[in-house]
Order: C-alpha cells, then sequence, then structure tokens
C-alpha cells in the first residue's frame, strides 16, 4: 500500500502564487510515476502534470505549461510551484501515484493507483 498526503492549499488572489506538497510513503517502487491532477465542480479531472521518481523526464498538462513547475525531494516528496495563478486554476488539486508502464499514460488519471485526499485551490479575481 501507498499513502500520499498533499498540502499547501489555500486562497490566494489571481496572479499570486501556491506551492502544493505530497509526501508518499509506503511501498514506492522508483519506476513510480507522480502525478498532480485537478478536478472542479462539474469537471473531469484534469491532468497538471507529472514525473518519474526515477529519470527527469516531467510533462505538463497544457493549463500547467509555462506557470506550474512540478518537482520531487529525495524523501518521496513532490511539489507543485504555481505562479501565475487565475481564477479558472480553482479545483480540488490531487496528488496520485502508481506504476504507470508508459509515458503516454502518464497523464491519463486512470493509470493511477492511489490517491491523497486533495487540496482545495481557489484563485479569486
Amino acid at each position: 500500500q501507498v499513502q500520499l498526503v498533499e498540502s499547501g492549499g489555500g486562497l490566494v488572489q489571481a496572479g499570486g502564487s501556491l506551492r502544493l506538497s505530497c509526501a508518499a510513503s509506503g511501498r514506492i517502487l522508483t519506476r513510480f510515476a507522480m502525478g498532480w491532477f485537478r478536478q472542479a465542480p462539474g469537471k473531469e479531472r484534469e491532468f497538471v502534470a507529472a514525473l518519474r521518481w526515477s529519470g527527469q523526464q516531467k510533462i505538463y498538462g497544457d493549463s500547467a505549461k509555462g506557470r506550474f513547475t512540478m518537482s520531487r525531494d529525495a524523501d518521496y516528496t513532490v511539489h507543485l510551484q504555481m505562479n501565475s495563478l487565475k481564477p479558472e486554476d480553482t479545483a480540488v488539486y490531487y496528488c496520485g501515484t502508481g506504476d504507470v508502464t508508459s509515458d503516454q499514460e502518464m497523464g491519463l488519471w486512470r493509470a493511477y493507483d492511489y490517491w491523497g485526499q486533495g487540496t482545495q485551490v481557489t484563485v479569486s479575481s
């Protein structure tokens, strides 16, 4: 089993920044992918960013490119630095992990096995 705990959400004005964190524990394999997704009310879960615990590859969803940066620490914690936030970034942000077998699947929430409880991000205009 794997446990994920997100933190760092909150209320911020448009143009501001937030840094989300997700601490992973349990039976983590270095080939696992770690992803950030978000879900706004009435909408599908949307891909934000992902990386693997091993290797250098990171991928970003279209809404995150140029504004969000995903990073990782050696203690199996990942961060999502979100800059230039917009009201449309308002959502519950989830981190997920699992044995995502292909890089193409890293942007698909159904490919992930474990999820955190989510953290609310609200951007006011």
